[in-house]
């Protein structure tokens, strides 16, 4: 499976939640933190997204902290 991308920001409690969802399945994520780094910023705003957490499994784009979507992305990947 190749790695998740979570887009994030700092003091975000849900996406907190998705990380820590996400490790306990031992899905390996790289987390890009909207807030420190402009240019992920504008890839969410590219995306048509107005708030983090996004994230990406495959051809699954994620918004918020949705089990059933991960579940379904995940079983697909």
């Amino acid at each position: 499976m190749e790695q998740a991308i979570v887009y994030t920001s700092t003091n975000c409690p849900h996406c907190k939640q998705v990380k820590s969802f996400l490790t306990e399945k031992g899905v390996s994520f790289e987390e890009r933190n909207v807030e420190t780094n402009e240019e992920y910023a504008q890839q969410v705003y590219d995306m048509g997204m107005r708030a983090v957490p996004v994230t990406l499994i495959g051809d699954f784009k994620i918004v918020g902290m949705n089990k059933l979507q991960f579940d379904k992305a995940l079983a697909a990947n």
